[in-house]
């Protein structure tokens, strides 16, 4: 490019900058004139906001914001504290990956799709007029239990309802794995190649049941995400996955589900969607899925892929005879736990479920995975270097004990009245607090346990000496808050729910784990490389399997999508969230709430979730006599915590014997780095770690 180029093509970026600012006021005053409008309607008697909602392509929620008075009467009057309806995360009837928070308004940045596309190039400094400050967000409040009967009431079990142990075979499925693309499609052991025209939906169905013409009922994309081929006309990828999803595809239509199968419907996931469709006649039933719900592949083929699915069927059916690989890693560990299930004992009647008033309650107060990045100055601007620490397979560390029984709730008066060995075992044991937590005046280190910050479902971890802050915790993390090896922090008990300790879920994970080892085993000695790579993506996929086994039992409430034709509006039901809409179709999506699942257990999932955060500050290691964690590093130098993984300025000598929760480095940066701002950025340090430590040998 010469300068007069370069002069052009300057010109011609002012030009669509221009074009861009013209387009935001001429959305911005379109906005404020349906704004306007809607109140306008509102002013009618009978208005209601579930006719307007979708006239506007607004959700009820926010057109009662902008006309209060339109809020349904039912909920003005209701002034008993409730839990709020948490974010969905993962939908329990298809027990499927979560899909992401409600959508923001076009004009906020798509936070989700920020590492599928480069960020626009700035407008010039001198041209672009300053935008006001944004009012800060006041961190959100988090549910109580009522005081007096009504509170004491969530202490029970919903009435017939329990995980109970299954009485029939699961069947398997005709399944096919296809790289979209390549178009070659393995089917048992045969290859083909097929056509994939435009890579549609339909275009992908019509080829494949030409090719296999006896039927499948399941379709693993493995490479390709077809339902991203069209990103760029939207402004999210969830817009693109749902239009791709219920795009026209003649002969077929939505699956509506069948027999014992209740999952029906598309779901819509940025990443790893699935379509349901079934032929018009009802005889033939297909799912089209993603590979990436089970491991993530790095150019594998179909044939590689296919290969680990076998591996980890052999794997399980060494301690499952009936075992079947279902469409989800999550559908498949939930599945195998209830076989697991004891016939005789205690628990042979079955695991109750939770009162769905403390279902709710844990689905709004106990977080997953510990995920924070620490800037300047509670770190240097420049790091000496950059360490990546991932506990091996670390949800498995935590199954070992759960809570099983009645739950009872403990008052700030009981606990009070205890004596110390009472409440050091209840504290200990299998619980989840609600405390006001003061931060020591003296603290140096990161923070120990969750608040609320802004946003849904959104946590932070306050570590400012003297701060004081209201949450919910679980045992494990309170415990650590309060026997940590630089100074305890202060806990007041405000409410809490305490369970006997149980084994519910530990000759599940025993079994997975075993299988886990055996397959990471046939992937380090293998002589085939074809076979090792197999055995490697089967060992993730096991891991997969406890991990999203685990978050199955948490049983959010779930999200359906569906479309409505323009000409019937007024049929979109009253509670659904308009997502897009074209000139034929309107398509919405709307939470059903908590399913009558006997399989949902949230307090399973919130205590391994706890345990996890809290071995990410301190872990023992028994035969070693040490211990490891952030804790145990010198203040300043944690840069981020993610999920399992600790970020450090310094390697450490922590022990790592393959066992599950051992600290594995992952990725070392042996350079000094500008400190991470940034998601964005600690991933692409993360990635340039990993790919440093591969080269010199280390272990990945």
């Amino acid at each position: 490019m010469d300068a007069q180029s370069y002069s052009t093509a300057l010109a011609d970026l002012r030009t669509v900058r221009d074009q861009i600012k013209k387009a935001r006021a001429a959305l911005a005053k379109l906005e404020a004139d349906r704004d306007k409008r809607i109140v306008q309607l509102a002013s009618y008697e009978k208005a209601k906001a579930e006719r307007i909602a979708p006239a506007a392509g607004l959700g009820v929620a926010d057109v009662v914001a902008l006309a209060p008075a339109l809020a349904p009467g039912s909920l003005a009057a209701n002034d008993d504290p409730q839990p709020p309806a948490p974010a969905p995360s993962t939908p329990q009837a298809t027990a499927d990956p979560a899909p992401p928070p409600p959508r923001q308004r076009a004009a906020a940045p798509a936070m989700a799709d920020a590492a599928a596309r480069p960020a626009p190039p700035p407008a010039p400094a001198e041209t672009v007029a300053p935008e006001p400050p944004a009012a800060p967000q006041a961190p959100r409040d988090l549910p109580s239990i009522p005081t007096g009967a009504s509170g004491d009431a969530w202490f029970a079990h919903t009435s017939g309802l329990a995980s109970t142990r299954p009485n029939f075979t699961q069947q398997a499925r005709s399944t096919v794995f296809l790289d979209t693309d390549t178009g070659v499609l393995v089917h048992r052991s045969q290859t083909h190649r097929l056509d994939l025209g435009a890579r549609s939906a339909a275009d992908i169905l019509t080829a494949v049941f030409h090719t296999v013409p006896e039927g499948v009922e399941r379709i693993y994309i493995t490479a390709g995400d077809p339902w991203h081929r069209d990103a760029d006309r939207y402004p999210y990828l969830r817009d693109a996955v749902a239009a791709w999803l219920n795009a026209p595809t003649p002969g077929w239509r939505t699956d509506t589900g069948r027999g014992r199968d209740r999952m029906a419907g598309h779901f819509v996931h940025a990443r790893n969607p699935v379509g349901r469709y079934q032929r018009e006649n009802g005889e033939q039933h297909v799912e089209i899925r993603s590979v990436g719900e089970w491991f993530d592949t790095d150019g594998d083929d179909p044939a590689t892929v296919r290969d680990a699915f076998v591996l980890l069927w052999q794997a399980l059916r060494r301690h499952w005879n009936d075992a079947v690989i279902m469409g989800s890693p999550s559908q498949t560990g939930r599945d195998l736990w209830t076989r697991t299930i004891p016939t005789r004992g205690q628990w042979s009647d079955g695991f109750p479920v939770l009162s769905e008033e403390l279902r709710g309650l844990l689905h709004a107060t106990a977080g997953q995975g510990r995920n924070e990045l620490i800037t300047p100055p509670r770190v240097p601007e420049q790091l000496p270097q950059l360490v990546e620490y991932d506990r091996t397979f670390a949800y498995a560390k935590h199954t070992w004990k759960s809570p099983v029984g009645t739950p009872r709730r403990i008052t700030a008066a009981t606990f009070a009245a205890w004596s110390e060995k009472e409440q050091i075992r209840a504290l200990y044991g299998c619980g989840h607090w609600q405390v006001r937590v003061t931060v020591p005046d003296t603290w140096h280190h990161v923070g120990l346990l969750p608040a609320p910050a802004p946003g849904d479902r959104a946590w932070h971890y306050p570590a400012t000496p003297g701060a004081a802050f209201t949450t919910w915790a679980g045992g494990p993390e309170l415990h650590t808050a309060l026997t940590n090896p630089l100074q305890p922090w202060k806990i007041e008990i405000l409410d809490g729910i305490l369970w006997d300790d149980g084994k519910p879920l530990d000759d599940w994970a025993k079994k997975l784990k075993d299988t886990w080892t055996n397959l990471t085993a046939q992937a380090q000695f293998h002589g085939d490389p074809q076979q090792a790579r197999a055995a490697h993506l089967a060992s993730r996929a096991v891991r997969s399997v406890l991990l999203y086994g685990i978050g199955a039992f948490a049983q959010r409430p779930r999200m359906v999508t569906g479309t409505t034709p323009r000409t019937l509006e007024r049929d979109v039901p009253p509670d659904a969230e308009i997502i897009g809409f074209d000139d034929e179709l309107i398509t919405w999506q709307k939470p059903t709430g908590f399913s009558r699942d006997p399989n949902a257990h949230p307090e399973w999932a919130a205590a391994i979730w706890s345990g996890a955060r809290a071995a990410l500050l301190s872990q023992r290691h028994r035969d070693e006599g040490t211990y490891a964690g952030a804790l145990h590093t010198p203040p300043g130098t944690v840069v981020a915590f993610r999920t399992d993984a600790l970020y450090l300025t310094a390697t450490q000598q922590w022990p790592h014997h393959h066992q599950p929760g051992d600290y594995l480095l992952k990725g070392h940066l042996t350079h000094p780095v500008a400190a991470p701002t940034t998601e964005e950025e600690l991933l692409a340090l993360r990635d340039a770690g990993r790919t440093a430590l591969a080269q010199n040998g280390g272990q990945n």
